[in-house]
């Protein structure tokens, strides 16, 4: 990857809890969201996705999915939590993006559906490379998309990889 290129990690939050009587914001990971996390993190890392920063969305099952994903990587980037990623679409998302500094090359964007798969067909389209994405964009996955965009003017991607817990 050159100076130009610029790599943006859409993550969704890994599985939650449903089972206790809690506000959306406050819900856990379930225990398959606790087992599925690391798997993330170690994708990441083996295949050289290695943020430089992080935005993430306040509730709890996101920061309980990054916390997990992250001791799978030999560095631990800044983390911005966000109330703004909460429920976010696209454009909550683009908006967080487009304030990143722009000597950061790797960033990663943690959140919910439908905002996370939302945001990565806005960027990469619609075509048969993003099939998978169009199907669904399952709990604890993970979207890597390439732009020679800065990321004041993101607006166009490539979807570059795409991970599932499952596979």
């Amino acid at each position: 990857m050159d100076a130009t290129t610029r790599r943006l990690i859409v993550l969704r939050h890994a599985k939650s809890d449903w089972s206790d009587d809690l506000p959306d914001h406050e819900r856990p990971l379930a225990p398959r969201g606790i087992r599925d996390a690391p798997k993330l993190g170690r994708w990441l890392a083996e295949n050289g996705y290695l943020p430089q920063q992080v935005l993430c969305s306040t509730a709890r099952r996101t920061r309980e999915t990054w916390e997990r994903v992250s001791e799978a990587l030999s560095e631990k980037p800044p983390v911005e939590y966000d109330d703004d990623l909460y429920g976010a679409g696209p454009e909550e998302f683009l908006k967080a993006a487009r304030r990143v500094p722009v000597d950061v090359t790797t960033l990663a964007l943690v959140g919910h559906e439908p905002g996370v798969s939302e945001l990565t067909l806005d960027l990469a389209g619609y075509g048969d490379d993003t099939r998978l994405v169009q199907a669904k964009f399952p709990t604890g996955a993970a979207a890597v998309l390439v732009t020679a965009d800065t990321w004041t003017n993101l607006g166009a991607a490539k979807l570059e990889a795409f991970f599932r817990p499952r596979d």
